[in-house]
């Protein structure tokens, strides 16, 4: 079956599996708090959904941004530097695209993971074999660079037939000798985020592949294989 590429959570086609990447930062958050020890993220779209969902689970954070700018009345913001220890079982995630991208995604595939740089060749052998779209986050509904940039290396270690929107994501990966001249080379998002662009660039540093496991309320609850 093919691997196809969709540059924003629209294009995407129904597939066995949904592989979402928001490499800045959404899906590199989510795998870096995972493999720290948090048990599970849950992904709302809106604000005011995660603020309830604090209220109601106790033994929670809530984390979020919008334009990579952190919410005011949020315990943390979400880069995946804040969470390199856990602290709580929860964390509760609200994002610019990597959030609704992953409910969106739910919506169209049978299961979901979620891929950046960091848990590359994990995210890969979760999906070997299957009929497979990679999901880009993009920046506001449009084509973000970064994300694209990491579905064809995807696409690359896939090693499965690929339709034009796969070929081309695969085309773009090659002209960049690392992944960090890539991330860099976004056009999107406020100074200051350097230091994440330079942590979420490196390859294959976590074994950790985030999992859609069901709903709760509006969020989308992501736990470890």
């Amino acid at each position: 079956m093919p691997v196809h590429v969709a540059f924003t959570p629209d294009e995407a086609a129904p597939a066995a599996t949904g592989i979402v990447v928001d490499v800045l930062r959404a899906t590199s958050t989510i795998a870096q708090a995972l493999a720290s020890g948090y048990r599970r993220v849950l992904c709302c779209s809106e604000l005011d959904e995660a603020r309830a969902l604090r209220r109601e689970i106790p033994a929670s954070l809530v984390g979020g941004e919008r334009k990579a700018v952190r919410i005011e009345d949020f315990d943390v913001g979400a880069s995946p530097r804040e969470f390199l220890e856990p602290r709580a079982e929860t964390l509760i995630l609200s994002t610019t695209n990597g959030t609704s991208a992953i409910l969106e995604t739910a919506r169209r595939c049978e299961q979901v993971v979620l891929g950046s740089l960091l848990n590359l060749s994990a995210v890969v052998g979760a999906a070997a074999g299957d009929d497979v779209v990679v999901v880009c986050a993009g920046f506001q509904g449009g084509f973000a660079l970064d994300d694209a940039y990491c579905a064809g290396r995807i696409v690359q270690l896939l090693g499965l037939e690929r339709t034009d929107g796969a070929v081309a994501a695969e085309l773009l990966a090659r002209a960049f000798p690392t992944a960090l001249e890539a991330l860099n080379a976004r056009t999107y998002g406020p100074p200051g985020l350097e230091d994440d662009i330079t942590f979420c660039a490196r390859e294959d540093v976590l074994d950790a592949v985030p999992r859609y496991t069901g709903m709760v309320g509006p969020a989308a609850e992501i736990m470890l294989s």
